[in-house]
């Protein structure tokens, strides 16, 4: 099994705006093989708090305009790591730090990556 296309459809768009919002490390897995809960990962990093909750907020923007309404959502109070569950699709947005201490993309290192647009870009600080 892999990503529907509305879960890929999904990836793109909320790295598209994780990107629009200058996030850096902007990745994403298919990991529906390993869990049956949903079918994609996208993980994007920022260097401080406030960037962190820009770029959820231009994510859900974002995918509102395509009929998208997160099921549930973490950790925005503290603006460390924010995860929004899509059910489809989890976007993980963190601070650098978190990112790289919980290293996720290591954690889910042999699920398939799922390429992204050419217009998404990486920023890198």
């Amino acid at each position: 099994m892999t990503a529907t296309d509305h879960a890929i459809e999904l990836v793109h768009a909320a790295a598209r705006a994780a990107s629009d919002k200058l996030a850096t490390q902007i990745i994403a897995f298919d990991v529906s093989e390993q869990l049956a809960i949903t079918d994609a990962f996208v993980l994007a990093s920022a260097t401080n708090d406030r960037q962190v909750k820009s770029i959820v907020d231009e994510i859900e923007d974002k995918l509102r305009q395509i009929g998208a309404k997160p099921i549930r959502r973490e950790g925005e109070r503290d603006g460390r790591w924010v995860l929004i569950d899509y059910g489809d699709v989890v976007v993980h947005v963190q601070h650098e730090e978190e990112r790289q201490f919980y290293a996720l993309e290591r954690l889910w290192r042999d699920c398939p990556s799922i390429k992204l647009p050419a217009d998404v870009v990486s920023h890198e600080r």
